[in-house]
């Protein structure tokens, strides 16, 4: 659960993250050169993208309304904003400044809930666009120590929206939950593909530690996290180094320090800019922006059911906590109306979502097998006609073929439900077979019965109902 602080030594780590992502739209921010990854490398560029003398950019709508959904699905006040240039230098941004936005975001004071409740604040989710590039020759990867650098412009001027959180994470698995949930967000409303492995979402996070109800300490940003795994580790390490430095003696500097996956460890990377060293000034070719009130409600009409809401329905149609992982599992993969759909059609909810998630992983969120085999087999299982093993034998051999007649499909097997005399036999042999766990099991130990239903599903080929033995079993102890 995301709920469980962490602490060590007496102190706890205070989180706050900042994840960019890459906007869906088809071209970039301020240009028409395509927004497309995998490409040749320098294929993707223009004037605007390289920086060339007298080019002009003009901002993409696309992005904007993306941005805008992203700003109402986080629960943020959506603004007029204006752009800004972001001064620095660094070989992938060739205009040696950046557009972002500064004092005046599009979206801020925002909140994303967690799966358990947690609430954790949005300070701002604002538009800019992304960097170049470089890939770095020899060495470790990194630019000290490589022999030579490789730059590709296709990234650069692709729409990024960075979204804040306060620092309101207490713990890694609260840090990976809100990066799971956030994601699931940006793919339920079409903002982003959200796909860390090719960098259209990346994770920076602000780490510092403090006695339980003191002032903030002092935050070091980590930099290169590319995956949620990744993440706790980094988070979880840059606590425990910055508490022992502390418990040493020492004095946390802030800086921007590199995630090393190999070693397990953070890297200086350099001292911590604050924002007087970017010299931020309104970007002269760009006027303010002001979506008004007509567009911004429109694209909150437009917005589809997201992830939180969604796990609610699932929870009160399958009678699931909505903190489940059966729930969250599911959703996650857009499995729920598949769910509905079967469970319109009367079969369990329960059952439903049980087999689809133990069953459907590889499914996607559109599984072969239709919702009428799926709810024929729940049927038969409901009804007694099939044992739970049997109905996973079933389900299995559904699924390998993109679906089918259940019954016909069990008939395959001769599963045939057990008649009451025979299921009398089997459990008479359960005894006779095993009266040390009969004498257990009459005298109270729940544990013992496990032997006596085992022995009869092994003896009838598992042919035998689970409950029905049991219930066969408590009826001859009374």
């Amino acid at each position: 659960m995301s709920d469980a602080a962490w602490t060590h030594d007496g102190y706890e780590m205070v989180v706050g993250l900042e994840v960019h992502v890459e906007l869906a739209t088809k071209t970039k921010l301020f240009s028409a050169s395509a927004n497309r990854f995998g490409d040749e490398p320098n294929t993707n560029i223009d004037p605007v993208t390289l920086g060339l003398p007298g080019a002009l950019p003009v901002l993409n709508r696309q992005a904007v309304e993306l941005a805008m959904r992203i700003g109402v699905a986080l629960d943020c006040t959506v603004q007029p904003c204006t752009f800004a240039r972001k001064n620095y230098f660094y070989p992938d941004m060739p205009k040696a400044y950046q557009i972002s936005q500064y004092d005046q975001p599009l979206n801020v004071d925002g909140r994303l809930e967690l799966s358990d409740g947690i609430v954790i604040g949005v300070e701002r989710a604002h538009l800019e666009e992304d960097t170049g590039k470089s890939t770095h020759i020899g060495g470790t990867g990194r630019i000290h120590g490589s022999e030579g650098s490789l730059i590709d412009f296709n990234r650069a001027g692709v729409p990024l929206v960075e979204i804040v959180s306060r620092p309101d994470i207490r713990s890694p698995e609260q840090a990976k939950a809100y990066v799971n949930e956030l994601r699931g967000i940006l793919v339920a409303i079409g903002a982003s593909d959200a796909r860390m492995e090719e960098g259209s979402m990346r994770v920076d996070a602000n780490v510092s530690v403090r006695r339980p109800d003191a002032e903030f300490g002092t935050r070091c940003e980590i930099k290169n996290v590319n995956s949620v795994r990744s993440l706790g580790r980094a988070i979880d390490y840059e606590a425990r180094r910055q508490v022992a430095l502390i418990e040493g003696g020492e004095s946390v500097r802030q800086e921007t320090r590199h995630w090393d996956e190999n070693d397990g460890r953070t890297h200086t990377l350099r001292s911590k800019e604050d924002a007087d060293d970017y010299r931020y000034f309104p970007d002269p070719d760009l006027v303010r922006l002001d979506p008004g009130e007509e567009w911004i409600s429109s694209v909150r009409a437009a917005m589809p059911m997201l992830p939180a809401a969604r796990r609610r329905r699932l929870a009160e149609v399958t009678g699931f906590d909505v903190a489940s992982e059966a729930v969250a599992t599911v959703v996650e993969r857009g499995q729920d109306e598949y769910i509905l759909e079967v469970a319109a059609l009367g079969a369990a909810a329960d059952r439903a979502l049980t087999h689809v998630k133990e069953a459907f992983a590889d499914a996607g969120a559109a599984p072969k097998v239709s919702a009428a085999d799926l709810a024929s087999l729940i049927a038969m299982e409901v009804s007694g006609e099939l044992t739970a093993t049997q109905t996973k034998t079933v389900l299995a051999d559904l699924v390998a073929a993109g679906g089918g007649d259940a019954r016909a499909i069990a008939a395959t097997h001769g599963f045939e439900a057990l008649e009451t005399s025979e299921l009398d036999r089997f459990v008479d042999e359960a005894i006779a077979a095993d009266p040390d766990a009969w004498a257990k099991f009459c005298a109270g130990e729940p544990k013992a019965m496990g032997a006596l239903v085992g022995y009869v599903m092994k003896a009838s080929k598992g042919q035998a109902d689970g409950k029905a033995v049991t219930a066969l079993l408590q009826s001859r102890r009374s």
